[in-house]
């Protein structure tokens, strides 16, 4: 158990670092879905680790912001 919940942590965190890197929003959302266990365990905490399981809420939005604003570039490179 402990493995799988290390390993999802780690690939959310590599997602996240090529999503920025490469203003990626399909990294960002592969992020954001491995993150979901780990934000479950920080759940059920009863102090302020608590606020770390919203984190999945988080990175989806700036999914959302990458996707549109990766459309919106693309947009504007067809209208030059």
């Amino acid at each position: 158990m402990l493995l799988l919940w290390s390993m999802s942590f780690v690939v959310a965190i590599f997602a996240l670092v090529l999503a920025v890197v490469k203003f990626s929003w399909m990294f960002m959302l592969i992020s954001a879905i491995t993150s979901i266990p780990v934000a479950a365990y920080f759940l059920g905490a009863n102090n302020a680790w608590q606020s770390l399981g919203f984190t999945p809420l988080f990175l989806l939005m700036l999914t959302m912001a990458f996707w549109f604003l990766e459309k919106r570039v693309i947009i504007w490179r067809d209208l030059k």
